[in-house]
């Protein structure tokens, strides 16, 4: 795949303490520029992509739900959700609650993910399961299947703000989840992997593995993603 195909797949992202009004500015420009997939911000800057994306192919997405620790009640959490939606968010993205996983209160996950999808109405939820805490096969693919029960259009691999990020073992994991799913159902979820992948050759080995493991029809924008800062500017190499 050329490199100018794959600037489709991007959700061209900041989410940084110095983020304001020129950062997203000339990041929504960049996006429109380049026909990237989306513009990811935190909430309160939702309302300013949806005007300066207006009229493009870009859409508007914002993390939300209490990002990136997922660490608050379900009410704080599904109230910036809302937020978000009502400001224009196309997409949301959001935190599995990771440490409940891990203590077995599966219970409560998927119940958060399943009120978190209510209040996005239209928007697509993106489910990140934040896979460099998680560690485990198994734990990785409980998260998968909860993040798919839960109503989730995409499970995504990683916030970014913990090390490892995106990793090829983790994202084989969640695709043979989504693989397994959709010969279940016959219903495709898609997959973001975010987190470290800064350049062509990296952004390849995911391509390739998403062909390989499920189908050359998931590369596509609706069924695939890359959430990344840098990428854009080293495809444009």
């Amino acid at each position: 795949m050329d490199r100018k195909d794959i600037l489709q797949f991007i959700d061209l992202t900041t989410l940084s303490v110095d983020d304001n009004y020129e950062v997203i500015y000339k990041l929504c420009n960049k996006a429109k520029e380049n026909n990237v997939a989306a513009v990811c911000t935190y909430p309160n800057f939702v309302a300013q992509t949806k005007e300066l994306l207006a009229g493009s192919n870009v859409k508007s997405a914002s993390v939300a739900g209490c990002f990136p620790s997922a660490q608050s009640d379900i009410d704080i959490k599904t109230a910036e959700v809302e937020y978000a939606v009502k400001s224009g968010a196309d997409e949301i993205d959001m935190v599995i609650s990771v440490g409940k996983l891990l203590e077995g209160n599966t219970e409560e996950v998927l119940s958060e993910i399943k009120a978190i999808k209510r209040v996005c109405g239209s928007a697509k939820l993106k489910c990140i399961i934040e896979t460099g805490a998680l560690k485990t096969r198994k734990d990785i693919v409980l998260a998968s299947e909860l993040a798919i029960e839960g109503g989730a259009d995409f499970i995504k691999t990683s916030t970014g703000k913990i090390s490892p990020a995106a990793t090829i073992e983790a994202s084989v994991y969640i695709l043979e989840v989504i693989k397994q799913y959709y010969s279940q159902t016959g219903i495709k979820i898609g997959f973001k992997a975010a987190g470290g992948i800064a350049t062509y050759e990296e952004a390849k080995e995911y391509i390739k593995l998403v062909e390989t493991i499920l189908d050359k029809d998931w590369l596509q924008p609706n069924l695939f993603r890359i959430g990344a800062s840098r990428l854009v500017d080293d495809l444009k190499i």
